[in-house]
């Protein structure tokens, strides 16, 4: 699935790709007599380890997804955020060497999947994950790699404190669309002509809790603070705590409305 790309217009000048397209040059693996499910369950999962692994991302990337990139555009945020990014690898028919929690693959196999991502503050006021780029190859799709990837990366963000991860997918990418929603990414712009070939982009944005997100009860008051967008809320009596919850929801559909008038149409 080739879903998300970091755009040229986000990224130092030295960073952007020249026009030419690059050449495809993923493969496709079979599945041998395997049931799917099998093979789903032995995909094999395991972080960007260096320089090496950068031309098997180079080539994936490139033959799947629509924004052509120089080789500086994937060091820009593979030497930053390394343990952000994970690759996915087809079943073992040799034994992996283990790293962590995950296993590395022998040096003979090319990966199936991939995804970068970044983390940085946002305007000094949110810790703000990035998905910069996903894709996993057309023969390897529908098995659930996009998704764990995805996972993956969002559980090491939430371990560095991040407060929302976003990204931004074609307006079209029907597959993309539905994999991040089911996820908990929701639409929040619709970006007009964003891609270097002319489309539209949706951003779409996960809220992430953080320990400021809990509720505290007491006999006399009861606290709410909500993620840092929205701002904390105080009320002394206990038993409004569902009307503050329903309020939370009235904020979001507000800001739903006054993002019509923007110039950028909201994507919801």
């Amino acid at each position: 699935m080739a879903t998300a790309t970091v755009p040229h217009s986000s990224l130092p000048m030295n960073l952007k790709a020249s026009s030419s397209n690059p050449s495809s040059l993923s493969t496709s693996i079979g599945m041998g007599d395997r049931s799917r499910d099998e093979v789903e369950d032995a995909i094999v999962y395991r972080p960007y380890l260096g320089e090496a692994d950068l031309p098997n991302i180079m080539a994936l990337v490139q033959s799947e997804l629509s924004e052509p990139y120089v080789i500086y555009t994937y060091r820009y945020f593979l030497h930053q955020w390394p343990h952000l990014s994970f690759l996915a690898y087809p079943p073992q028919t040799t034994p992996g060497i283990e790293v962590g929690s995950l296993s590395q693959p022998p040096p003979s196999q090319e990966p199936v999947g991939v995804i970068v991502c970044k983390q940085s503050m946002h305007r000094e006021r949110s810790n703000r994950g990035y998905i910069a780029m996903l894709s996993v190859n057309k023969a390897w799709r529908k098995r659930g790699i996009a998704r764990t990837l995805v996972r993956h990366s969002v559980d090491v963000m939430k371990e560095n404190g991040v407060d929302e991860v976003i990204l931004e997918t074609e307006y079209d990418n029907a597959a993309a669309l539905s994999l991040y929603e089911s996820l908990g990414f929701i639409r929040e712009k619709r970006l007009f002509r964003f891609y270097m070939n002319g489309k539209d982009a949706f951003r779409l944005v996960l809220a992430l809790p953080t320990p400021s997100s809990n509720i505290h009860i007491s006999n006399t008051s009861t606290t709410i603070s909500p993620p840092s967008r929205y701002g904390g809320i105080t009320m002394t009596n206990a038993n409004a705590t569902v009307n503050a919850l329903a309020s939370l929801s009235l904020i979001g559909k507000n800001r739903d409305s006054d993002s019509e008038s923007d110039d950028e149409v909201s994507g919801r």
